[in-house]
């Protein structure tokens, strides 16, 4: 008997067969890897036209395979997957999955009062509301550029919500009086023993100041599980004490963000209006310029 066959046969009663370890585990893991191609349920929509991103035309009188979460196959020929859900499409157009690079999970869906009026409770409950409608707007992956929708993702990965994929960066991060500096107006000066804002504390938008404390900040953020790093470097119009056109962080505080960030594998996104803002960025690493249309 070859060994491959005796791998797959019941070996007899008091038989020992020697297997080498490592031929063991490659026959278990190949097993596994084909029960869950297996198990991947496909659909199969007909009747449909295809716009793929790429061909100014549209393919005309299409069928897609769709098998878990990838497309498989598109062809105007039929296609054969007898265990296949079939949709039809009754002549629309299909489209790929759109991404939004600029989402806020959170920040969407919930007015700026609720920053002074609101809680975490109701941002969350907001944030997890208008996933779907995201969703069902054709977006099938956000790059979330602010906010705290871990928890979101995870019950979206889970499959007990419905929404896209989300790309994290967390709680996004700026100087003292910057975009991202919420706290009341009488607020300041503040003390080291002082306790983080609300909002702070619930990781909603953060504050550091100096290379120590922004490489901290930044770590955190990580920990959280953000995919990258957002920070101001310029001021904004939805925040009360920085003027629009203003530079923030210094170049070393941006470079000591983004010294962090490629430490983890990944990189700076910055929100920032001005040239001379948009420079000093630039020269300190960060890849990703937020707005950016106040530059000639």
């Amino acid at each position: 008997m070859a060994l491959s066959d005796r791998l797959l046969s019941r070996p007899a009663q008091g038989e020992k067969l020697d297997v080498p370890p490592l031929l063991v585990l490659i026959v278990a893991s190949t097993q596994t890897l084909a029960e869950d191609a297996q198990a991947k349920p496909q659909v199969l929509f007909s009747n449909v036209h295809v716009f793929d991103g790429i061909n100014d035309a549209r393919i005309e009188n299409a069928n897609v395979l769709v098998e878990g979460n990838l497309i498989k196959q598109v062809s105007t020929d039929p296609i054969e997957a007898p265990d296949a859900t079939i949709i039809d499409g009754g002549g629309r157009t299909m489209i790929p999955g759109l991404i939004d690079a600029h989402w806020h999970t959170y920040y969407c869906c919930m007015p700026q009062t609720a920053l002074v009026t609101g809680d975490m409770s109701e941002v969350a409950i907001r944030g997890a509301l208008g996933s779907e409608e995201t969703l069902l707007c054709g977006f099938t992956t956000v790059r979330d550029v602010g906010g705290n929708p871990f928890s979101v993702k995870k019950m979206i990965d889970a499959g007990e919500l419905v929404g896209p994929r989300i790309l994290p960066s967390g709680p996004p991060t700026s100087q003292t009086s910057g975009h991202f500096d919420f706290r009341g107006v009488n607020d300041v000066p503040a003390n080291m023993t002082d306790p983080k804002s609300y909002w702070e504390r619930n990781a909603v938008i953060l504050t550091g100041d100096g290379v120590p404390e922004v490489v901290k900040r930044a770590r955190e953020v990580l920990r959280l599980g953000a995919t990258q790093i957002k920070i101001a470097t310029g001021g904004g119009v939805s925040s009360q004490f920085d003027p629009l056109d203003v530079q923030q962080y210094t170049f070393d505080e941006i470079k000591a963000f983004v010294d962090v960030a490629e430490t983890w594998n990944t990189y700076v996104a910055a929100h920032v209006f001005s040239d001379k803002a948009i420079q000093t960025s630039i020269k300190a690493g960060v890849k990703s310029i937020e707005h950016g249309f106040l530059s000639q």
